[in-house]
């Protein structure tokens, strides 16, 4: 019994570090879709991502989701709008790799904690802690120094990170689990990719069926590149603690980042050095300041829990004196001045 919880906690890291290793290893797939362009890819990615989970659902049974979802219009709605925005996030990452953009790519999801923090404070009213004020002052110096040394602000970086930090605020909303939210997103998808992908055919410019089998079969399977990370993320998710997961998440754009310059040998220029400094300055301030929160919070829950164990102890003690002081005095024999009962 005792050794279940740290088998359950291997298990959740080994699916995190599987996670976030083919998000940030999936730089290495987008080329092989060529000479596919971005857009076919991207339809091809919805398309084949719903039949993915279609059959996982179907694995599992799990379908009683579906039937309250059509009942909630407001979720519906926050469904559309999560699935739109995803899909400029999944068409710019697909085209910036694809054109030799995946240290810029990489930024996106750097500066993403940081864009989520402004998020909260702007829409949600959050409340900061002075870190991390400090830390998204300190992002914000890092794009402006990257716009100086690019000549123009890093849209590939901007458009990332707040498509994603919108996904994950509407996500949030919504409340639904990884797979079941892809199956909803992808479900709103799929007769506009289907309908863009029978038009590409019927133009003659469709690669799937031309380039060979090789080609259609990578094609088919950006289902499960897209959906696998996913399922390995949500059994991590539910095994281990947030703070971890929250330092795993920098795996995937520091794996981007090191396939940028080491294997697709894009240039880093000093300003970009710069500009990449101050944001890991940013992440770094915001992991010791999460970190800290964290162990605080930790101690006083153990602190409140002691507490609430010694009153309940000394709560029992006073019980059983009173019990046994209670039982002595109806066992003594009554004196002339006891009331008689009537």
């Amino acid at each position: 019994m005792t050794d279940k919880p740290g088998g359950e906690k291997r298990t959740g890291l080994l699916n995190g570090f599987a996670a976030y290793g083919m998000w940030g290893l999936v730089p290495l797939f987008w080329p092989l879709l060529k000479p596919a362009g971005a857009a076919e890819i991207l339809a091809h990615r919805m398309v084949w991502s719903l039949a993915f989970v279609i059959v996982a659902l179907l694995a599992v049974r799990r379908w009683a989701w579906a039937g309250e979802l059509l009942r909630q219009p407001r979720r519906l709605a926050l469904i559309v709008v999560a699935a739109s925005v995803i899909t400029v996030n999944w068409g710019v990452y697909i085209w910036a790799v694809n054109s030799g953009h995946v240290v810029e790519a990489s930024l996106g999801y750097f500066i993403n904690p940081l864009v989520t923090i402004a998020m909260g404070v702007l829409l949600l009213k959050e409340r900061l802690r002075p870190v991390q004020w400090a830390a998204v002052a300190t992002g914000a110096a890092s794009v402006l120094v990257l716009a100086v040394g690019y000549g123009q602000p890093p849209w590939i970086s901007l458009c990332l990170a707040f498509s994603f930090a919108t996904y994950g605020l509407v996500k949030k909303k919504v409340d639904l689990g990884g797979v079941e939210s892809l199956a909803a997103e992808t479900a709103v998808q799929f007769l506009p990719a289907l309908g863009y992908l029978l038009w590409l055919g019927a133009h003659g410019e469709a690669t799937f069926a031309s380039e060979g089998a090789g080609h259609a079969a990578l094609l088919a399977s950006t289902g499960v590149v897209t959906a696998l990370p996913l399922v390995c993320f949500g059994a991590a998710a539910i095994r281990v603690p947030l703070s971890t997961l929250g330092l795993l998440q920098y795996l995937a754009p520091v794996f981007q980042f090191v396939l940028g310059v080491v294997y697709f040998h894009e240039s880093m220029p000093p300003a970009r050095w710069a500009g990449f400094a101050l944001v890991w300055l940013a992440l770094s301030m915001l992991t010791w300041d999460g970190l800290r929160t964290a162990r605080r919070s930790a101690r006083l829950r153990a602190e409140a829990a002691a507490r609430a164990e010694a009153h309940g102890a000394a709560g029992a003690a006073l019980a059983g004196t009173a019990g046994s002081a209670g039982a002595g005095a109806a066992d003594a024999p009554r004196s002339s001045t006891d009331p008689v009962e009537a």
